[in-house]
C-alpha cells in the first residue's frame, strides 16, 4: 500500500487502472475518456464523469500527479522516419500523453498497448514513442506480457511501458513474473438462466474428437460455418480467445463456448471476469455496448501485476545492484536493445 500516490486515469475506457492502482492505496485525481457509453459504465463505478476529448484539455488544466496511466489507441507517426523527436508526436493520441507529462514530470508513466505496437511501421512507431520518452526526462521499459499467465482465463498479449523520471535514478525494472494461475472458462461461468440470450442457434456446425484436457491457452473444438472470424467454437477446459471490442460471426467479440452441450458466446458478466474485473463492478450499459467496453479494457490483474512492481521501485529507490532475475535493461538512445528484450 502507497497512501498519498497520486495518479491519473488517461483513456480511462471503463476503469481498468483505476481499479489496479486504487486496490493498493494510490488515489486518482483525474480521469479523461471520450466515449460517452463508457462515461456512463465509468461514473456508476467510481461517482464521476471522467472529462472528454483529452486532445482539447490543456495540460495546464491537469493537476499535478506522481503516476500517468494511459491505455493508449494505437496511431502510425507520419514522419517518424524524419528523427524530429517531441514533434514527431503530433497528429497521434501519444502526443497528448508526452505533452502533458513533458509539462508535469510526474515520477511514472504507466501504459499499455496492443502488442502490434512492436511491428508497427516496422518497429519505427514504438522507436519513437521510446525515444520521446527519452527527450522529455525518462528512462523507458517495455515488455509485452500475456494476460493467461496472470490470472486470468483469456488470451490476451499487450505491451507494458514502465517510464522513470531520470532524476529517481532508475537503472533497472522487473517486469512481474508470470503466475500460471490455474483457472478456466469454466470457473468463470454464470448460471445458465442467465445466458439464455447468448445461445447460439446453427445448423452449419462441425465439431471434432479433441483432447481437452485442461490447459492455460484456448481449445478449439469446433467450427461454425468455414471456422472464421468469429466461427470458431471453444471448450471451457481451456482459455477464452482475446476479447475485441469488434469483429463479426456468429459469435464476435467472445468467440464462441460449448456449455452445458449448449453453444452459446460469454455474457458481459463472464466478459467482466475474463478481464479480471471485481464481481461488484457495475455494468449499467446494453449488451452490445458492455462486449465493446471489455474488449477495449485492460486486464486488470497484469495491470496490478506491474504497478506491484513499480510500487518495489518507488518504495526502494535505485535499484542498480540489484541482481538473480532475468531484468530489462535500458540502455540510452540504444532502441534495438529495447525491441529485443520486448519478446524476452
Amino acid at each position: 500500500m502507497v497512501d498519498g500516490l497520486k495518479f491519473i486515469d488517461l483513456f480511462a475506457g471503463i476503469g481498468g487502472f483505476r481499479i489496479a492502482l486504487e486496490k493498493h492505496g494510490a488515489k486518482c485525481i483525474f480521469s479523461s475518456e471520450w466515449d460517452k457509453e463508457a462515461q456512463v459504465t465509468y461514473k456508476e463505478n467510481f461517482g464521476e464523469t471522467p472529462h472528454g476529448d483529452i486532445t482539447k484539455i490543456s495540460e495546464k488544466e491537469i493537476p499535478k500527479h506522481d503516476i500517468l496511466c494511459a491505455g493508449f489507441p494505437c496511431q502510425a507517426f507520419s514522419i517518424s522516419g524524419k528523427q524530429k523527436g517531441f514533434k514527431d508526436a503530433r497528429g497521434t493520441l501519444f502526443f497528448d500523453i508526452a505533452r502533458i507529462a513533458k509539462h508535469h514530470q510526474p515520477k511514472v508513466l504507466f501504459l499499455e498497448n496492443v502488442k502490434n505496437l512492436v511491428k508497427h511501421y516496422h518497429g519505427n512507431t514504438l522507436k519513437v514513442i521510446l525515444r520521446i520518452l527519452d527527450e522529455i526526462g525518462y528512462d523507458a521499459y517495455c515488455k509485452v506480457l500475456t494476460a493467461s499467465h496472470y490470472g486470468v482465463p483469456q488470451a490476451r498479449e499487450r505491451i507494458y511501458i514502465a517510464a522513470f523520471r531520470k532524476d529517481l535514478g532508475v537503472n533497472y525494472f522487473y517486469f512481474p513474473r508470470p503466475t500460471y494461475k490455474k483457472i478456466y472458462v469454466k470457473d468463470i461461468l454464470e448460471d445458465d438462466a442467465k445466458t439464455e440470450d447468448c445461445i447460439v442457434n446453427r445448423t452449419d456446425i462441425k465439431f471434432w474428437k479433441k483432447d481437452e484436457t485442461p490447459q492455460l491457452k484456448p481449445i478449439q473444438i469446433g467450427q461454425i460455418n468455414h471456422g472464421g472470424q468469429g466461427e470458431r467454437i471453444y471448450s471451457v477446459n481451456g482459455h477464452a480467445i482475446t476479447l475485441s471490442a469488434y469483429g463479426g460471426g456468429a459469435a464476435g467479440k467472445t468467440g464462441a463456448y460449448m456449455v452445458n452441450r449448449k453453444m452459446r458466446r460469454l455474457s458481459p458478466r463472464e466478459c467482466a471476469r475474463v478481464q479480471g474485473y471485481p464481481e461488484n463492478f457495475k455494468i449499467p450499459v446494453s449488451k452490445s455496448q458492455a462486449y465493446k467496453q471489455f474488449g477495449n479494457s485492460v486486464a486488470v490483474p497484469v495491470v496490478e501485476s506491474v504497478f506491484l512492481q513499480i510500487l518495489k521501485v518507488l518504495n526502494s529507490g535505485k535499484i542498480a545492484n540489484a541482481k538473480g532475475q532475468e531484468m530489462s535493461v535500458k540502455k540510452k538512445n540504444d532502441y534495438a536493445i529495447q525491441t529485443e528484450l520486448i519478446n524476452a
